[in-house]
């Protein structure tokens, strides 16, 4: 009977040599894998024109070339079988998201998925995600488990075996490229990012970019910035607390952002409780990447978009730093996925069940747990005349799961969605959801700015409020965020920023009476306002001198005694 069974499981063997395999796979990645980069690249190319069936056929060709020269370097007879298995089952995740949320995976796409915590990664998993890795991962997996690759071979036979195949795989890489070089030229030098759209081609190049960037980084430590940082004469001569609230948003865009857009012609408004309040909205402004791990290390760095440099960004101390060398408290307050390096080594904690009890539910916390013990943490404020900034790391409009971002009693807009596969939501019901997580910022927003003005009497305080980026709602099929910047739509890259103030804010920080309602209004209403002014903003409003503040990028330079319009 044992024998039997053997000999019916051996009529199921698949006998091949790594190159057979190698071949094998790059044409199941090609059907299976490239949908998105095929139907992108073609989008505008009649195919049932001559021209047209020849450009596909070409890229067509490259694809395997590509894959098999790729594979071809590293594949050999004891490691193939498990390398082809992690490939496949990369290759079908990242074919998931970029055809069902238009994602492109290039560098920093890459860096913002190895960042993501369990928390995220866990609401972008879901049936139809298990079904589609059932068709195109675990059933080749199974397949592949059948193959038995071919016994060694000599080293002259498996040298010369590779070299041939190599050898033809450059050739017809070489041969499709110059067969449509001039249509292919043109279709990536007008679209740059489409190269991350090959997969898996994109992951192991992107990853590969990711971590040789942190290696490099975590060889030296972080470049200190502002060493000549102290505080100005304003700072030294306040007589009562100043304490800075700086809330970084995520997700909220400024298309949504009722303050930016005024109330719509269905009469929506996204931001009632704020526009009850003094508080100064600035438009529509620039973010510096589409996705936080770009835009938050950028938002507190001295270079912003106007000259982006990430790897100096990443290998710089941040605002935060600078600030604490000038005499300034800085704590770090976090409702999602850390600061990304920017508060590295100062006083920092996480929202939780502990400290903010009902507002959390396992990993999750609502964003009114950021300001929990607001109250508490006014009145236990330090000695007279010491200056404090409390960053808040909000939750905000993080997707897909919107509805997960808010209380039931900010159900307003209905049908909402409440499924973390958008696709399976009417489009009207995503912007619901979406904007019923925006009227809850509205309120945890308000309900701080209120508590501020609560202990105006003890505490000079201020609140600046700015997301990190935008988000597609499903505008050209486009969901969540993160698509390169140059190809990104605006409603991913422009974003809400408002400021409010107490009076003994302005003197405390050494700007003229009427400040906010004058020079800083009009300069807001003056438009062009950008992440890039975040950094040296900041630095004026508390009056922290250093070389590193460029007056024309402080929008309260104008405020000070002697000063001009700010720029």
């Amino acid at each position: 009977m044992f024998s039997q069974d053997r000999a019916r499981r051996s009529r199921f063997v698949i006998r091949a040599s790594v190159e057979q395999l190698v071949v094998a796979a790059a044409l199941f990645w090609l059907l299976a894998g490239n949908q998105p980069f095929l139907s992108e690249a073609l989008r505008s190319r009649p195919l049932l024109s001559g021209a047209g069936a020849g450009f596909a056929l070409s890229l067509c060709l490259a694809l395997v070339a590509l894959h098999v020269l790729m594979l071809g370097l590293v594949a050999q007879r004891h490691a193939i079988k498990p390398l082809l298995a992690l490939l496949t089952l990369v290759t079908a995740v990242a074919t998931w998201y970029a055809s069902r949320y238009g994602v492109v995976l290039d560098p920093s796409m890459l860096r913002n998925v190895l960042r993501t915590d369990v928390a995220e990664a866990s609401e972008l998993i879901g049936l139809p995600l298990m079904l589609h890795l059932g068709l195109y991962a675990v059933l080749p997996m199974v397949l592949l488990a059948h193959v038995q690759v071919e016994p060694r071979r000599s080293w002259r036979h498996a040298l010369g075996a590779r070299a041939l195949l190599m050898l033809a795989a450059a050739a017809v890489l070489v041969g499709a490229v110059l067969a449509s070089y001039q249509p292919l030229a043109a279709l990536m030098r007008n679209d740059k990012a489409l190269r991350y759209r090959v997969t898996p081609a994109n992951v192991l190049w992107s990853t590969g970019s990711v971590l040789a960037a942190d290696l490099r980084g975590a060889a030296k430590p972080r470049e200190p910035i502002g060493l000549d940082a102290r505080p100005g004469p304003a700072a030294t001569a306040r007589q009562r607390p100043l304490v800075l609230v700086l809330v970084v948003g995520e997700t909220a865009r400024a298309a949504n952002w009722g303050l930016a857009t005024g109330p719509r012609a269905d009469g929506r408004d996204t931001t009632p409780r704020l526009r009850a309040l003094p508080v100064l909205d600035f438009g529509v402004v620039q973010a510096c990447g589409t996705n936080t791990e770009v835009s938050v290390p950028c938002l507190f760095a001295p270079v912003g978009r106007r000259d982006h440099d990430e790897g100096r960004i990443r290998g710089q101390e941040s605002l935060l730093h600078v600030l604490a060398r000038a005499g300034v408290a800085v704590h770090w307050r976090d409702n999602q996925s850390g600061c990304k390096g920017v508060c590295d080594g100062l006083p920092g904690d996480q929202a939780s069940a502990a400290t903010a009890p009902g507002l959390c539910d396992g990993d999750r916390c609502l964003d009114e747990a950021l300001i929990a013990d607001l109250d508490a943490r006014l009145q236990r404020l330090g000695t007279a005349g010491s200056t404090q900034v409390w960053v808040l790391h909000m939750l905000g409009n993080h997707g897909p799961a919107y509805f997960k971002r808010y209380p039931p009693p900010f159900a307003a807009y209905k049908p909402e969605c409440r499924d973390e596969d958008l696709s399976r939501c009417a489009p009207e019901a995503i912007v619901n959801a979406y904007d019923n997580a925006l009227r809850y910022t509205d309120e945890v927003l308000a309900r701080t700015i209120e508590r501020l003005a609560a202990h105006a009497g003890a505490v000079d305080s201020a609140l600046l409020f700015v997301s990190d980026h935008g988000e597609s709602l499903g505008e050209r099929g486009l969901f969540l965020h993160g698509l390169p910047y140059a190809i990104a739509p605006d409603v991913q890259k422009q974003v809400p920023m408002l400021f409010w103030a107490s009076a003994g804010f302005e003197r405390g920080a050494g700007l003229a009476a009427g400040c906010v309602d004058g020079p800083l209004r009009r300069r807001a209403r003056a438009g062009g306002v950008a992440h890039d002014h975040v950094f040296h903003t900041v630095l004026g409003l508390l009056d922290v001198q250093t070389a590193l503040r460029e007056p024309a990028l402080d929008l309260v330079a104008g405020c000070r005694a002697g000063a001009g319009a700010p720029h």
